[in-house]
């Protein structure tokens, strides 16, 4: 622990020598968030969702092992939610948040693709450029990643590191590729598939959104058959929840997740 403290002061000695961050907005973020680092369990972490782009000499989030700190161990393991758009995922999970927020948190994802109206930077999305997010794909900066109609997607692994340091359970929402991804790290998540009872209901349910071309529409009915047949594969998922009545899809979904959740409530009582 003493080494990565001497690494963080190495840092901060030597960031206002750095000129070498070619994208203005993202230095002024990692400076900004490297002077306010606040010391968890003894070291100090960055507060933004992208580590430093330094070299490997120094210090990088790699150096701290997700399971190298006795606070993560101690955590349920991460929960990644996949599901087609149109499937009510996104209803399930908000839900979820709203009865249990004090003891799970949302890995907020990263995106290339424009806010749509009333989206918030940082609570919906972290809405960046192409460039950015390229950068940061390149640096190996991020857990999964994936493209979808032209707008890159992906999990940063400081995200999650900062979740588990909160000492909440973590939820994913990711793409189908974006388990695939997950499945070749050592995170070591749970995975739960949300889907509609045929992809019948799931085109009606994406029409009556009434928001996409015809053309957009038929793009995504070919990504939910794939993801439907990689889903509804024997040992891709430990819970399949097939969401043709909201409440019983929530109470599915609530039964899988509520041995991690009462064990967090555990933890906080002492």
């Amino acid at each position: 622990m003493g080494t990565n403290l001497h690494l963080v002061y190495t840092v901060f000695t030597d960031l206002s020598l750095r000129t070498d961050l070619s994208v203005p907005r993202l230095r002024t973020k990692r400076m900004d968030s490297l002077l306010h680092a606040i010391p968890v369990n003894g070291v100090y972490l960055p507060d933004f969702p992208w580590k430093c782009r330094y070299p490997r000499n120094e210090w990088t989030i790699e150096n701290i092992k997700w399971k190298s700190e006795k606070k993560s161990e101690s955590l349920p393991r991460p929960i990644a939610v996949c599901g087609p758009s149109g499937s009510g995922k996104s209803t399930l999970l908000k839900r979820l948040l709203e009865e249990y927020r004090d003891y799970i948190e949302f890995s907020i994802s990263h995106t290339t693709r424009k806010p749509r109206p009333n989206e918030v930077d940082g609570k919906d999305y972290h809405f960046v450029s192409r460039e950015e997010m390229e950068e940061a794909i390149a640096d190996d900066e991020f857990l999964e990643h994936a493209e979808f109609s032209g707008n890159i997607y992906g999990t940063s692994k400081n995200a999650v590191k900062q979740i588990q340091n909160n000492g909440k359970l973590c939820i994913l929402d990711v793409e189908m590729i974006g388990v695939k991804n997950l499945r070749k790290t050592n995170l070591n998540p749970k995975f739960i598939f949300v889907k509609t009872p045929s992809i019948e209901v799931l085109e009606k349910r994406l029409r009556n959104r009434n928001t996409e071309s015809e053309e957009s529409l038929q793009k995504r009915l070919a990504r939910a058959r794939e993801e439907l047949v990689y889903g509804e594969t024997p040992g891709n998922f430990d819970l399949i929840v097939v969401n043709d009545d909201l409440e019983e899809a929530y109470r599915q979904l609530k039964e899988f997740l509520i041995s991690d959740i009462e064990a967090l409530k555990k933890q906080k009582m002492h």
